[in-house]
């Protein structure tokens, strides 16, 4: 049985994230979860693998991120979705056999805290850290 939940899944500042982008820090992925809500804006450089397809393209996730030092999580709010994505990840690291006494240290998994809706307002109109932003849309 897994060790990891939603209760200890550990959470990333907007501030913080902002600055692994920023800094152009390699090894860092952001991994977007929203569906139909993914427009109106997005973190640059993120992959958008919504919810939905997740059954299918966790294993192949897992796969693509391996060398990466951390992975961040977010949707909406990061509330349901990015969290339960995370853990999602996180187990199918597991499962696949890549998480040392189920510890995770090898690579640190995030959920992105008050999620995209918290950034954007902070970083949404900054075009070095947002990218298709549409402020109608969060007004």
């Amino acid at each position: 049985m897994s060790s990891y939940t939603v209760a200890n899944l550990p959470r990333i500042s907007r501030e913080k994230l902002a600055e692994y982008i920023r800094s152009k820090k390699p090894g860092v992925s952001v991994i977007d979860v929203r569906d139909s809500d993914y427009i109106g804006g997005h973190i640059v450089g993120c992959q958008n693998v919504p919810v939905n397809t997740h059954d299918f393209r966790m294993p192949e996730l897992v796969r693509t991120l391996a060398d990466e030092d951390a992975v961040v999580f977010h949707c909406s709010l990061s509330q349901q979705r990015g969290p339960s994505s995370a853990l999602k990840y996180l187990r199918e690291r597991e499962r696949m056999g890549l998480v040392k006494d189920g510890t995770g240290e090898e690579q640190k998994v995030y959920v992105l805290d008050g999620g995209f809706s918290m950034w954007q307002e902070v970083y949404g109109e900054d075009a070095e850290l947002t990218e298709a932003y549409v402020k109608d849309l969060w007004d």
